[in-house]
């Protein structure tokens, strides 16, 4: 019997250590030698200075940009505290919080739908994406603000249309961060 259990401990130990240990130091290595800039968070830098990461959503408030999808994780794209709110359909909280992001979306009243994505959280709370029906939707404001046409907005969302993965895989979606930076670039936000 002793035999076995000391059989099992060194089996635990070096498994561990192979596994704990070796392992994942062996492919950190490999991806910081390989894939260097996605091994790193894929972080974004303008002017020298880091300003976001390609992977994580950032919140944009002001009317001159596109902004991200609403995040239901702590005070708003806090990767320590990644989750949905998991409210229910049936939840008058989140039937508020929808209502909400509507009125601020479309404060006019006209008729035109919000795509789901402007108004609703995902499961994360960090999605730096959004679908290109809520870019576009987004056109006429994001043009107004900057004094800049709509078709040359349009033009740039298009531009910034990430297609499915090898053709099947996720949605066409745009990446707001790296919009909103092309943007800055193309129109600078006019001051008041």
């Amino acid at each position: 019997m002793k035999k076995h259990i000391v059989t099992a401990l060194l089996y635990t130990v070096v498994t561990a250590v192979l596994l704990g240990v070796v392992y994942p130091l062996a492919v950190t290595g490999l991806a910081h030698v390989f894939f260097p800039r996605q091994a790193a968070g894929s972080l974004i830098s303008r002017n020298g200075e880091l300003v976001g990461s390609h992977l994580i959503g950032q919140t944009f408030s002001g009317p001159g940009y596109f902004w991200s999808r609403p995040s239901a994780a702590g005070t708003g794209y806090d990767a320590t505290n990644s989750g949905g709110s998991n409210y229910a359909p049936t939840n008058s909280a989140l039937a508020t919080r929808v209502t909400a992001s509507v009125q601020t979306l479309n404060p006019k009243g006209t008729n035109a739908p919000v795509p789901i994505d402007l108004a609703t959280a995902s499961a994360s709370g960090l999605d730096p994406d959004i679908s290109p029906a809520a870019a576009f939707y987004q056109v006429a404001r994001v043009a107004a603000e900057r004094h800049i046409s709509e078709n040359a907005v349009r033009n740039l969302v298009s531009t910034h249309i990430t297609q499915r993965q090898f053709g099947l895989l996720g949605e066409p979606r745009v990446n707001v961060l790296d919009l909103n930076l092309d943007l800055d670039k193309k129109a600078p936000v006019a001051s008041k």
